[in-house]
């Protein structure tokens, strides 16, 4: 017996990375999934996975930041599936990068869209659904940038430091619908919105993050995968605002310092704006 038998899950950014490494773990778990993507080829790539897995999925083209889109990602999952148990808005992409003086007001803003617009616009349209199923469970993506600083990315740590809060209120409304509302705060994960897919950017990501953390390997999609399905399933029935941290211990403490002084082999530009993993 699975763990989400009979439930039905939407996943936002679901085509790669976290996303997708999500859905073939909630489809193996029993849950019907709908995958929801700007990436038509990853997209319908992991609706394949799901159902290798044993799942049920189908796939939505979905731009998280306008809300005719996120209304019509709940109503494919109703359509398709009957009922909604669980929204992951896990959509996400790097945004404005570099210097706070030489980031513009429009980079600014298109981050905030899909970071921050994106989680409320999930939380807002799957409520109504969830609570004619009985309740359920949101999750959200954020990440140890929201409880700390990170140079050079403004825009992010000040999204994902949102999403945490967001999280705390939409807690306290939903609690009395028997809604639970958790956010993840992953640590360094070694997904293509961090290598994006260069040639050998991925290995050296992977050596690197090893020497960083007190756990000396590179954090994977499925570590993450691993903690949304705890708050996707009924184990997790008592625990709601929280923000859950899976870092390898990064917070506890970086030991990148002390890992010869190497500097983080990066796809990440020194300026501009980072857009879908799958974009380049």
């Amino acid at each position: 017996m699975g763990r989400l038998d009979g439930k039905v899950a939407v996943i936002t950014g679901a085509a790669s990375g976290i996303g997708r490494a999500t859905a073939i773990k909630f489809a193996g778990e029993g849950a019907a999934v709908v995958i929801a993507d700007l990436n038509d080829e990853g997209g319908e790539a992991a609706v394949r996975d799901c159902k290798e897995n044993a799942g049920r999925a189908v796939f939505q083209k979905t731009d998280v930041c306008a809300e005719a889109e996120i209304k019509a990602l709940i109503a494919r999952a109703i359509k398709e599936f009957g009922r909604l148990d669980i929204m992951y808005n896990n959509a996400g992409i790097g945004g404005a990068v570099g210097s706070l003086e030489q980031i513009s007001v429009e980079d600014w803003d298109k981050s905030q869209a899909v970071l921050l617009r994106g989680v409320f616009l999930g939380m807002k349209h799957a409520a109504p659904e969830l609570r004619k199923a009985g309740g359920g469970s949101i999750i959200s993506t954020a990440s140890i940038a929201g409880i700390r600083g990170v140079a050079g990315l403004h825009a992010y740590c000040a999204a994902k430091a949102a999403v945490v809060n967001l999280t705390r209120s939409a807690a306290l409304e939903f609690a009395k619908d028997k809604i639970r509302v958790n956010c993840i705060c992953p640590g360094i994960i070694n997904t293509p919105i961090l290598h994006r897919n260069l040639p050998g950017m991925k290995e050296a990501m992977e050596q690197w993050m090893a020497k960083g953390q007190p756990i000396p390997r590179a954090g994977q999609p499925e570590d993450i995968a691993g903690m949304a399905l705890y708050l996707a399933s009924d184990d997790s029935e008592f625990v709601t605002g929280q923000a859950m941290i899976v870092d390898g211990g990064l917070t506890v403490g970086s030991q990148f310092v002390d890992a010869g002084g190497a500097g983080m082999p990066s796809a990440i530009p020194p300026a501009g704006f980072m857009g879908p993993s799958f974009q380049g």
